[in-house]
């Protein structure tokens, strides 16, 4: 008896061991990018690894609050994707985990200040510039002339015909409101919002919905990162790609490990792969047309060319800023979206 209750405990205890062993070949990945791209990197890494991974897709905004909610029981590995100024705010919050990975040596400068000023709690995967596309079409049809310029967009002759995100759930809106601040000084720049909105038909929740809306033919014009109004002009809807005159900001796309993630191991080796020329390179496969953070990885030919926008020096750091970030999304919701239209 004393024999059969050894062999049944060693089995269990077996069995408890394999089952754990399984558990941890396993990663939760949070990913705030275009979801055939979220899904494409969540595939790509099962395969180069045989790690399973369950992978969300949910705006920047969205996710920073989620991983906030969820900051006493983690339940996130690792988020990829989306502006860098949340993952930034996650940082100072101790949301995320400090980690210099290997693969640094291959990355852009850029991408390496940016976790230089987050104690290497996040790190640039890609850099992408604001602006917004219309659609050729529409505007034609509705006798609107060309717009070249953010100040154009707050015309009268645009009413319920702009679009954009809701900065409190999109990076991309965020990144808009905090390069108003940074191009017309912080007055001016909320003045400015409060012209735009007059003339918004709409917020969406997400940050490329506006051009994809605008795509479809269902709005005119979509304020969002340039990149993705490329995709939708290279699939071959009438929308055509603005810079604006006075210049614009633009986002350092990041990833960070969140704090207390239940795997940490796995996490890692994503981390490191996703910073590997090959994982980058994946992005062409998608048609997202942002600029890797891998100096080997490839750079689509459809891509805005960064050199030749006039790009401002965006303050990530401060706009990135826990605080900063809170009083600006708070004098929106105050000043701006309480507005009638």
């Amino acid at each position: 008896m004393k024999r059969l209750s050894t062999l049944a405990l060693t089995s269990i205890v077996a069995l408890t061991a394999g089952v754990s062993a399984a558990q941890a070949d396993k990663l939760t990945l949070y990913c705030s990018a275009q979801e055939d791209w979220c899904q494409l990197m969540a595939r790509s890494f099962e395969d180069a690894t045989g790690i399973d991974v369950d992978m969300t897709r949910k705006s920047s905004g969205e996710t920073f609050a989620q991983i906030k909610a969820e900051s006493t029981n983690p339940r996130g590995d690792v988020w990829w994707g989306g502006t860098g100024d949340p993952h930034l705010q996650a940082a100072e919050e101790n949301l995320t985990a400090a980690y210099v990975s290997p693969m640094r040596a291959e990355l852009h400068d850029w991408a390496i200040s940016q976790a230089t000023s987050a104690g290497d709690k996040t790190i640039g995967i890609y850099s992408g510039a604001l602006g917004y596309g219309y659609n050729t079409e529409l505007l034609a049809g509705n006798n609107l002339p060309e717009p070249s310029c953010w100040m154009d967009l707050t015309k009268p002759e645009y009413k319920g015909h702009v679009q954009m995100a809701n900065p409190n759930s999109s990076g991309t809106a965020y990144t808009t409101l905090a390069s108003m601040v940074q191009i017309f000084g912080e007055d001016e720049g909320f003045e400015f919002m409060k012209g735009l909105h007059a003339n918004i038909n709409q917020y969406t929740k997400s940050g490329s919905a506006p051009i994809k809306a605008a795509g479809r033919g269902e709005t005119t014009i979509g304020i969002v990162f340039m990149h993705d109004a490329v995709a939708q002009a290279v699939a071959g809807f009438p929308v055509k790609v603005v810079a604006p005159c006075e210049g614009t900001g633009y986002e350092i796309g990041s990833m960070s490990i969140i704090e207390g993630a239940r795997n940490m191991d796995e996490a890692k080796q994503f981390y490191d792969w996703a910073l590997s020329a090959d994982a980058q390179n994946l992005a062409l496969q998608v048609n997202a047309f942002q600029v890797p953070s891998n100096v080997g990885a490839e750079t689509s030919p459809s891509a805005p060319d960064m050199s030749t926008i006039k790009l401002i020096d965006y303050d990530f750091k401060t706009y990135g800023s826990s605080d900063e970030r809170k009083r600006l999304l708070q004098k929106w919701d105050e000043d701006v979206s309480t507005l009638p239209q």
